[in-house]
Order: C-alpha cells, then structure tokens, then sequence
C-alpha cells in the first residue's frame, strides 16, 4: 500500500507540472485569444482546432498530436456527451470543450480524485475549474467529476457517446488504477459509445512493465485490458506513430519533448545533459485506438 501511494503521488506531481507547463501557472492561459463560438454555432472540428484561445505552445504540438485526426478516428460527432479523464492543463480540453458548447454537446472532465494528504491535489482541480470559469462562454458548462482509487461513477451510467484516455494509461499502471479506469469508462458508457486511446507505445513482445516504469506500454497489451473489461476492440491508427523513437531513452518516455528529463526522477535537472539527440526524436511514438462498449 505504501509503494502504490508513492506512485499515485508521483502521478500527481506530473499531473501538477503538466499544469503548470500547459498553462505558464495558468498565467498564459488568461493570455490566450479570447473569441468564443456562440452555443449552436455549428463549430467545426477544424474551427476548434484553429482556435484562437488555444495556447501558442499547445497549437506547436498539433504536429505530434494531431488532434483532428484523432478525435475524428475516435468518432467525436456534434452534439456528443464526452467524458475526458484526467484533462491535465487541458490540452485537449481547450478543443472539446468549446466544440461541444458550440454543437449542443456536454462533456464530464474526470479529473484528479484530491488526496487530502496532498493539498497540491486540490489544487491542480481547482485551477482547472479556475480556467473553465474564466470563460463560461467559450467553454460551456464543463462538469468536473473524479478519477482516483476510490473515487465514484465519472459520469452517470450509460450517458456517454465517447471516453478518451489521453496518455494517462502509464500513470494508472503505475498507480494500480488501469483496471479501475476501464470499468468505470464502460460503465459511463451507452450501448455502441467508444473509447478512444492515446499512449505511448512500447515494442511487442515480452514481458510488459505492470507498472509502465519507462512510460511505454505494448499495443496488445492494452487491447487485452480492455476486452478483459468487455469492450470490443474496434480499430488501431497510425496517426500518431513516430518510427523514429527508439524507446530506450535513459529517462524513459519523459526524456523525449515536451518533457525533456534530464536527470532520474527526484533528482535535480542535469545541465550538462545534451538533449540534441532526444529532441531530434521528437515526441513518443503512439498507438492510438478504438473500442466500443457491445450494444
């Protein structure tokens, strides 16, 4: 018990500088162009991508994440109920939000579940909220839920047309909470919804890293969770795939951008270290999937 509560702190000392990096303390977000879609605007799924309150350094990762693409392969339609867990700073938050304010849709963020040992917990909700309330307009009435060891339904039963897991399966792994998040995303599920998947990607065979230690999970090894918790594997892109990433960095997955590590976790950043190598790999290669709750 004690390892795994090590673990899901680590976890939300990454989610918290994922906040603070998507965001610049959130101090960038407020920055950000201001436009707003009006609800019924009919907003494209381009439109949002473009968007204009999207920050400058979330619009330079497109290129690896291809935001778009995915969400159309997912089956992100107008007028949707979505279920996003764990947002972060709301990278994508900052599309799918204002998509489905614009086209009449709804969309639970199940964030962090607060450790009340761990006030920063807390606080990583509450600047998400802070951000969403900042532009009621642009982003509609986003409803926080939790996700967490013991936290209750993400959304109510069977509501939900689509559920993303968006590079955040590594962490649930290394927290003990995988099998967790794949129940509770069938649940919030209808009859037909998908689940759409996003995360970095280790090389077949072998034996996989229960706890993802390096950040690299194997493709069927993930199909395996889910259909242990009875979706339906639908169908695999390559949308998101980088042939270049060895996957044998000596920090892991976070050696590579945007995170860049340059030291062993918990210890202090290595000036010396050259990234050159890691930078010209660009982002992780991914897998990106589909599966479908039987209907």
């Amino acid at each position: 018990m004690a390892a795994k509560t090590h673990l899901i702190a680590y976890n939300i000392a990454w989610s918290r500088r994922a906040v603070l990096l998507g965001c610049g303390a959130l101090a960038a977000c407020g920055k950000a162009g201001d436009k707003a879609p009006s609800a019924g605007s009919n907003l494209t799924l381009a439109q949002a991508v473009a968007g204009e309150w999207r920050a400058a350094s979330d619009k330079a990762r497109d290129p690896w994440r291809h935001p778009a693409e995915s969400l159309e392969f997912w089956g992100l339609a107008p007028g949707q109920t979505v279920v996003e867990f764990w947002p972060g700073a709301g990278w994508y938050t900052d599309i799918i939000a204002p998509y489905l304010a614009a086209t009449g849709g709804k969309l639970y963020a199940a964030d962090l579940q607060p450790d009340p040992a761990d006030p920063a917990s807390g606080a990583i909700v509450e600047a998400f909220r802070k951000k969403l309330r900042a532009k009621p307009r642009l982003y509609g009435d986003v409803e926080i839920t939790a996700f967490g060891p013991t936290s209750g339904p993400v959304a109510p039963a069977g509501s939900a047309d689509l559920v993303l897991f968006l590079r955040n399966l590594h962490n649930w792994m290394a927290a003990g909470l995988a099998e967790k998040a794949f129940r509770d995303a069938f649940a919030a599920l209808k009859p037909g919804g998908a689940l759409g998947i996003e995360e970095h990607r280790a090389d077949a065979g072998g034996v996989q890293d229960v706890l993802a230690a390096s950040g690299y999970v194997q493709q069927a090894y993930v199909i395996a969770m889910a259909k242990e918790a009875g979706f339906v594997f639908d169908k695999a892109s390559e949308v998101n795939a980088n042939p270049k990433d060895t996957k044998d960095h000596p920090f892991g997955v976070w050696t590579l951008p945007p995170v860049r590590r340059s030291s062993a976790r918990g210890e202090a950043d290595d000036p010396n270290f050259d990234h050159a190598k890691y930078d010209a790999i660009g982002e992780s290669d991914r897998m990106t999937l589909r599966f479908v709750k039987p209907g």
